[in-house]
Protein backbone atom coordinates (compact mmCIF):
# COMPACT_ATOMS: atom_id res chain seq x y z
CA UNK A 1 0.00 0.00 0.00
CA UNK A 2 2.77 2.33 0.96
CA UNK A 3 4.85 1.61 -2.01
CA UNK A 4 1.54 2.17 -4.00
CA UNK A 5 0.90 5.68 -2.50
CA UNK A 6 4.43 6.36 -3.08
CA UNK A 7 3.97 5.83 -6.68
CA UNK A 8 1.02 7.46 -7.21
CA UNK A 9 2.79 10.69 -5.44
CA UNK A 10 5.40 10.27 -7.96
CA UNK A 11 3.31 9.88 -11.03
CA UNK A 12 1.69 12.90 -9.64
CA UNK A 13 4.44 14.99 -9.15
CA UNK A 14 6.01 13.99 -12.67
CA UNK A 15 2.49 15.15 -14.18
CA UNK A 16 2.69 18.34 -12.37
CA UNK A 17 6.30 18.69 -13.56
CA UNK A 18 4.96 17.51 -17.24
CA UNK A 19 2.11 19.94 -16.79
CA UNK A 20 4.28 23.40 -15.56
CA UNK A 21 6.61 22.60 -18.36
CA UNK A 22 3.28 22.98 -20.65
CA UNK A 23 2.46 25.82 -18.96
CA UNK A 24 5.94 27.55 -19.23
CA UNK A 25 6.46 26.21 -23.35
CA UNK A 26 2.64 28.28 -23.70
CA UNK A 27 4.20 31.63 -21.41
CA UNK A 28 6.59 31.64 -23.60
CA UNK A 29 4.67 31.15 -27.35
CA UNK A 30 2.79 33.77 -26.13
CA UNK A 31 5.12 36.15 -25.21
CA UNK A 32 7.19 35.61 -28.19
CA UNK A 33 3.44 36.25 -30.11
CA UNK A 34 3.19 39.22 -28.17
CA UNK A 35 6.21 40.38 -29.18
CA UNK A 36 5.43 39.91 -32.52
CA UNK A 37 2.26 41.34 -32.58
CA UNK A 38 4.08 44.47 -31.11
CA UNK A 39 6.65 44.62 -33.25
CA UNK A 40 3.98 44.72 -36.52
CA UNK A 41 1.71 46.85 -34.31
CA UNK A 42 4.10 49.79 -33.85
CA UNK A 43 5.30 50.66 -37.31
CA UNK A 44 1.40 50.27 -38.31
CA UNK A 45 0.42 52.90 -35.15
CA UNK A 46 3.46 54.82 -36.21
CA UNK A 47 2.01 54.77 -39.75
CA UNK A 48 -1.55 56.22 -38.37
CA UNK A 49 0.24 58.90 -36.41
CA UNK A 50 2.01 60.03 -39.41
CA UNK A 51 -1.00 60.01 -41.46
CA UNK A 52 -2.89 61.56 -38.79
CA UNK A 53 -0.78 64.42 -38.28
CA UNK A 54 -0.53 64.48 -42.38
CA UNK A 55 -4.44 65.29 -42.45
CA UNK A 56 -4.22 67.35 -39.84
CA UNK A 57 -1.58 69.26 -41.31
CA UNK A 58 -3.17 69.49 -44.70
CA UNK A 59 -6.75 70.65 -42.63
CA UNK A 60 -4.50 73.18 -40.95
CA UNK A 61 -3.28 74.60 -44.36
CA UNK A 62 -6.60 74.76 -45.56
CA UNK A 63 -8.18 77.20 -42.99
CA UNK A 64 -8.95 80.52 -43.43
CA UNK A 65 -6.71 83.04 -41.61
CA UNK A 66 -9.01 84.72 -39.56
CA UNK A 67 -8.57 87.44 -36.82
CA UNK A 68 -10.12 87.08 -33.53
CA UNK A 69 -10.46 90.70 -33.45
CA UNK A 70 -14.54 92.17 -33.87
CA UNK A 71 -15.03 93.28 -37.44
CA UNK A 72 -16.36 96.55 -35.52
CA UNK A 73 -13.03 97.01 -34.42
CA UNK A 74 -11.13 95.48 -37.05
CA UNK A 75 -10.60 99.12 -38.98
CA UNK A 76 -9.27 101.72 -36.84
CA UNK A 77 -7.83 105.20 -37.30
CA UNK A 78 -4.79 105.13 -38.36
CA UNK A 79 -1.52 105.78 -36.08
CA UNK A 80 1.37 108.90 -37.59
CA UNK A 81 3.70 106.48 -39.58
CA UNK A 82 6.08 106.32 -42.71
CA UNK A 83 4.74 103.78 -45.00
CA UNK A 84 7.18 101.41 -46.95
CA UNK A 85 7.10 99.19 -49.44
CA UNK A 86 4.03 99.87 -51.22
CA UNK A 87 3.05 96.50 -53.62
CA UNK A 88 -0.37 97.81 -54.85
CA UNK A 89 -2.90 100.50 -54.57
CA UNK A 90 -6.74 99.57 -55.51
CA UNK A 91 -10.74 100.84 -54.92
CA UNK A 92 -12.01 97.27 -53.00
CA UNK A 93 -16.16 97.02 -54.07
CA UNK A 94 -17.22 96.21 -50.58
CA UNK A 95 -15.36 99.43 -49.11
CA UNK A 96 -15.35 103.33 -50.50
CA UNK A 97 -11.82 103.55 -49.50
CA UNK A 98 -8.65 103.42 -51.28
CA UNK A 99 -6.40 101.10 -49.83
CA UNK A 100 -2.47 100.55 -50.07
CA UNK A 101 -0.94 97.65 -49.54
CA UNK A 102 2.20 97.91 -47.30
CA UNK A 103 5.03 96.10 -45.57
CA UNK A 104 2.89 96.64 -42.20
CA UNK A 105 -0.22 95.64 -43.52
CA UNK A 106 -3.54 97.80 -45.18
CA UNK A 107 -3.61 101.58 -45.04
CA UNK A 108 -7.19 102.90 -45.93
CA UNK A 109 -7.79 106.57 -47.43
CA UNK A 110 -11.61 107.32 -46.96
CA UNK A 111 -13.40 109.96 -46.21
CA UNK A 112 -10.80 112.39 -45.54
CA UNK A 113 -8.82 110.64 -43.36
CA UNK A 114 -6.04 107.47 -42.87
CA UNK A 115 -7.30 104.20 -41.18
CA UNK A 116 -5.50 101.23 -40.79
CA UNK A 117 -6.52 97.08 -39.68
CA UNK A 118 -6.20 96.27 -36.11
CA UNK A 119 -4.40 92.98 -37.33
CA UNK A 120 -3.62 91.13 -40.44
CA UNK A 121 -0.62 93.37 -40.93
CA UNK A 122 1.12 91.07 -43.53
CA UNK A 123 3.91 91.98 -46.03
CA UNK A 124 1.07 92.45 -48.63
CA UNK A 125 2.15 91.93 -52.58
CA UNK A 126 0.69 91.63 -56.18
CA UNK A 127 -2.26 93.32 -53.99
CA UNK A 128 -5.33 93.34 -56.33
CA UNK A 129 -8.98 94.85 -55.93
CA UNK A 130 -11.89 93.27 -57.17
CA UNK A 131 -15.65 93.51 -56.80
CA UNK A 132 -16.02 91.87 -53.81
CA UNK A 133 -12.51 92.80 -52.01
CA UNK A 134 -9.78 91.91 -52.82
CA UNK A 135 -6.46 89.23 -53.76
CA UNK A 136 -2.80 89.37 -52.23
CA UNK A 137 -0.01 87.26 -51.69
CA UNK A 138 2.91 88.22 -49.67
CA UNK A 139 4.48 87.60 -46.18
CA UNK A 140 3.04 86.81 -42.84
CA UNK A 141 3.87 89.50 -40.05
CA UNK A 142 6.12 88.73 -37.66
CA UNK A 143 5.15 86.49 -34.72
CA UNK A 144 2.31 84.38 -37.08
CA UNK A 145 2.34 81.12 -36.65
CA UNK A 146 1.85 80.94 -40.39
CA UNK A 147 3.91 79.50 -43.38
CA UNK A 148 6.31 81.67 -45.06
CA UNK A 149 5.04 82.99 -47.82
CA UNK A 150 1.01 82.97 -47.67
CA UNK A 151 0.97 81.94 -51.44
CA UNK A 152 -2.40 83.40 -52.96
CA UNK A 153 -4.91 84.62 -51.04
CA UNK A 154 -8.01 86.41 -51.12
CA UNK A 155 -10.11 88.86 -48.69
CA UNK A 156 -13.89 89.59 -48.52
CA UNK A 157 -14.19 91.40 -45.47
CA UNK A 158 -11.56 94.26 -45.83
CA UNK A 159 -8.70 91.79 -44.57
CA UNK A 160 -9.57 90.37 -41.64
CA UNK A 161 -10.15 87.11 -43.19
CA UNK A 162 -7.75 85.46 -46.07
CA UNK A 163 -8.67 82.61 -47.69
CA UNK A 164 -6.11 80.27 -48.83
CA UNK A 165 -6.76 80.17 -52.67
CA UNK A 166 -4.00 78.22 -53.67
CA UNK A 167 0.26 77.77 -53.14
CA UNK A 168 0.25 78.62 -49.34
CA UNK A 169 4.07 77.97 -48.36
CA UNK A 170 5.13 77.92 -51.60
CA UNK A 171 4.54 80.83 -53.72
CA UNK A 172 5.01 84.44 -53.70
CA UNK A 173 3.48 86.70 -56.04
CA UNK A 174 4.71 90.21 -57.10
CA UNK A 175 2.77 90.29 -60.09
CA UNK A 176 -0.80 89.64 -59.83
CA UNK A 177 -3.49 91.26 -61.93
CA UNK A 178 -7.27 90.28 -61.14
CA UNK A 179 -10.46 91.47 -63.45
CA UNK A 180 -12.96 93.71 -61.19
CA UNK A 181 -15.83 91.73 -62.33
CA UNK A 182 -14.60 89.18 -63.68
CA UNK A 183 -12.91 85.85 -62.67
CA UNK A 184 -9.64 86.25 -64.91
CA UNK A 185 -6.47 86.03 -62.67
CA UNK A 186 -3.48 86.89 -64.27
CA UNK A 187 0.57 86.37 -62.66
CA UNK A 188 4.15 86.16 -63.00
CA UNK A 189 5.73 83.11 -61.51
CA UNK A 190 9.39 84.07 -60.80
CA UNK A 191 9.79 80.23 -58.95
CA UNK A 192 8.55 77.08 -60.50
CA UNK A 193 5.98 75.87 -57.87
CA UNK A 194 4.10 72.14 -57.52
CA UNK A 195 1.65 73.43 -60.77
CA UNK A 196 4.12 76.07 -62.44
CA UNK A 197 7.14 76.66 -64.02
CA UNK A 198 8.37 79.83 -64.31
CA UNK A 199 6.38 82.61 -66.80
CA UNK A 200 3.48 84.17 -67.04
CA UNK A 201 -0.09 81.97 -66.49
CA UNK A 202 -3.64 83.04 -66.45
CA UNK A 203 -6.67 81.26 -64.47
CA UNK A 204 -10.11 81.87 -65.44
CA UNK A 205 -12.05 80.20 -62.60
CA UNK A 206 -10.76 81.93 -59.50
CA UNK A 207 -7.41 79.74 -59.18
CA UNK A 208 -8.74 76.35 -60.07
CA UNK A 209 -6.36 75.36 -63.13
CA UNK A 210 -3.86 77.81 -64.38
CA UNK A 211 -2.79 77.71 -68.02
CA UNK A 212 0.48 79.50 -69.38
CA UNK A 213 -0.01 82.41 -70.78
CA UNK A 214 1.81 82.55 -74.69
CA UNK A 215 2.01 86.60 -75.54
CA UNK A 216 2.96 85.98 -79.01
CA UNK A 217 4.12 89.48 -80.29
CA UNK A 218 5.66 90.94 -77.47
CA UNK A 219 8.32 93.02 -78.60
CA UNK A 220 10.12 93.08 -75.19
CA UNK A 221 12.99 91.22 -73.17
CA UNK A 222 11.55 92.66 -69.77
CA UNK A 223 8.15 91.70 -68.04
CA UNK A 224 6.54 94.41 -65.94
CA UNK A 225 3.10 95.43 -64.78
CA UNK A 226 0.54 93.77 -65.82
CA UNK A 227 -3.78 95.31 -65.80
CA UNK A 228 -6.68 93.27 -66.99
CA UNK A 229 -9.92 95.38 -67.94
CA UNK A 230 -12.43 94.90 -65.19
CA UNK A 231 -15.41 93.62 -67.58
CA UNK A 232 -13.05 91.51 -70.06
CA UNK A 233 -11.20 89.25 -68.81
CA UNK A 234 -9.56 88.89 -72.40
CA UNK A 235 -8.33 92.24 -72.47
CA UNK A 236 -4.89 92.44 -70.78
CA UNK A 237 -1.64 94.53 -70.97
CA UNK A 238 1.66 94.14 -70.09
CA UNK A 239 4.14 97.29 -69.02
CA UNK A 240 7.56 97.09 -70.44
CA UNK A 241 11.04 98.86 -71.06
CA UNK A 242 9.81 98.60 -74.60
CA UNK A 243 6.28 99.95 -73.83
CA UNK A 244 2.71 98.55 -73.67
CA UNK A 245 1.38 95.61 -75.07
CA UNK A 246 -1.98 95.07 -75.11
CA UNK A 247 -4.13 91.88 -75.76
CA UNK A 248 -7.61 91.06 -76.58
CA UNK A 249 -7.87 86.87 -76.11
CA UNK A 250 -6.49 86.42 -72.76
CA UNK A 251 -2.36 87.45 -73.79
CA UNK A 252 -2.24 84.73 -77.01
CA UNK A 253 -1.17 87.85 -79.07
CA UNK A 254 0.37 90.85 -77.65
CA UNK A 255 -0.15 94.22 -80.04
CA UNK A 256 2.13 97.29 -79.16
CA UNK A 257 0.29 100.36 -78.47
CA UNK A 258 1.73 103.47 -78.91
CA UNK A 259 5.72 103.88 -79.19
CA UNK A 260 6.40 104.68 -75.58
CA UNK A 261 9.41 103.73 -74.07
CA UNK A 262 9.55 102.38 -70.84
CA UNK A 263 6.33 101.85 -69.13
CA UNK A 264 6.27 101.96 -65.46
CA UNK A 265 2.49 101.32 -64.43
CA UNK A 266 -0.55 100.56 -66.28
CA UNK A 267 -4.31 99.88 -64.84
CA UNK A 268 -7.67 99.83 -66.67
CA UNK A 269 -10.82 101.28 -66.27
CA UNK A 270 -13.86 100.50 -67.95
CA UNK A 271 -13.52 102.70 -70.55
CA UNK A 272 -9.50 103.67 -70.97
CA UNK A 273 -6.24 102.13 -69.96
CA UNK A 274 -3.74 104.86 -67.98
CA UNK A 275 -0.18 104.15 -68.38
CA UNK A 276 2.48 106.02 -67.27
CA UNK A 277 5.58 106.04 -69.45
CA UNK A 278 9.30 107.37 -69.07
CA UNK A 279 10.11 109.98 -71.84
CA UNK A 280 13.48 111.69 -71.69
CA UNK A 281 13.62 111.17 -67.80
CA UNK A 282 10.61 113.05 -67.63
CA UNK A 283 7.26 111.00 -65.78
CA UNK A 284 4.37 111.06 -67.53
CA UNK A 285 0.85 109.44 -67.56
CA UNK A 286 -1.60 109.09 -70.32
CA UNK A 287 -4.78 108.03 -71.06
CA UNK A 288 -5.67 105.65 -74.03
CA UNK A 289 -8.79 103.54 -75.13
CA UNK A 290 -9.41 100.33 -73.38
CA UNK A 291 -8.44 98.45 -76.62
CA UNK A 292 -5.43 100.71 -77.29
CA UNK A 293 -6.20 101.86 -80.31
CA UNK A 294 -7.07 105.73 -81.01
CA UNK A 295 -5.58 108.98 -80.11
CA UNK A 296 -4.40 108.80 -76.71
CA UNK A 297 -4.20 111.49 -74.07
CA UNK A 298 -1.74 112.79 -72.37
CA UNK A 299 -2.98 113.72 -68.23
CA UNK A 300 -1.35 116.86 -66.43
CA UNK A 301 0.01 115.59 -63.51
CA UNK A 302 2.15 116.98 -60.52
CA UNK A 303 5.92 117.08 -61.31
CA UNK A 304 6.96 114.21 -60.11
CA UNK A 305 11.27 114.33 -60.62
CA UNK A 306 13.13 111.65 -62.83
CA UNK A 307 14.36 109.31 -59.49
CA UNK A 308 10.31 109.69 -58.76
CA UNK A 309 8.56 107.48 -61.51
CA UNK A 310 4.87 105.93 -61.07
CA UNK A 311 5.07 102.39 -59.73
CA UNK A 312 1.38 101.95 -59.23
CA UNK A 313 -2.06 102.76 -60.85
CA UNK A 314 -5.46 102.36 -60.44
CA UNK A 315 -8.84 103.05 -61.55
CA UNK A 316 -12.51 102.88 -59.81
CA UNK A 317 -14.52 101.19 -62.19
CA UNK A 318 -17.41 101.90 -60.35
CA UNK A 319 -16.71 105.62 -60.87
CA UNK A 320 -15.09 106.49 -64.33
CA UNK A 321 -12.32 109.25 -63.12
CA UNK A 322 -11.90 108.03 -60.09
CA UNK A 323 -8.15 107.28 -60.60
CA UNK A 324 -4.87 107.21 -58.23
CA UNK A 325 -1.62 106.52 -58.59
CA UNK A 326 1.27 105.71 -56.42
CA UNK A 327 5.58 106.51 -56.90
CA UNK A 328 8.29 104.86 -56.18
CA UNK A 329 9.21 107.27 -53.04
CA UNK A 330 5.60 106.88 -52.04
CA UNK A 331 3.88 110.08 -52.84
CA UNK A 332 0.16 108.98 -53.58
CA UNK A 333 -2.10 111.37 -55.57
CA UNK A 334 -5.81 111.08 -56.27
CA UNK A 335 -7.60 112.41 -58.94
CA UNK A 336 -11.84 112.17 -59.03
CA UNK A 337 -12.37 114.46 -62.22
CA UNK A 338 -10.52 112.40 -64.52
CA UNK A 339 -7.11 113.86 -63.69
CA UNK A 340 -8.19 117.35 -64.15
CA UNK A 341 -7.04 118.07 -60.47
CA UNK A 342 -5.07 116.34 -58.47
CA UNK A 343 -4.87 115.90 -54.35
CA UNK A 344 -1.57 114.67 -53.05
CA UNK A 345 -2.61 111.90 -49.85
CA UNK A 346 0.91 110.90 -48.87
CA UNK A 347 4.40 112.42 -49.12
CA UNK A 348 7.10 109.99 -48.58
CA UNK A 349 4.79 108.03 -47.06
CA UNK A 350 4.47 109.76 -44.29
CA UNK A 351 0.67 109.88 -42.52
CA UNK A 352 0.04 112.25 -40.27
CA UNK A 353 -3.04 112.72 -38.20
Amino acid sequence: MRYRNKLLAAAFAFMALILTGCADQEEQQETKEKAKNQDTQEPREQAENQGDQEKKKQAEDQQDITSDISEEEFIRKATPQKIEHVHGIGYPGNDDGLYVASHNGLKIYKDGEWLETAAQNHDYMGFQATEDGFFASGHPEKGEDLKDPLGLVKSTDKGRTLEKIAFYGESDFHFLSAGYYNSSLYLINEAANSKMERGVYLSRDQANSWEPVEMKGLESSTLGMMAVHPEKGGTFAMATKDGVFISDDFGKNMNRAGQYELVTAAAFSKKYLYISPVHQQTIQLFRLEAEGTGKAEKLTIPHLNHDNPITYISADPRQEGRIAFMTILNDLYESVDGGKTWKRLLVNGRIEQ
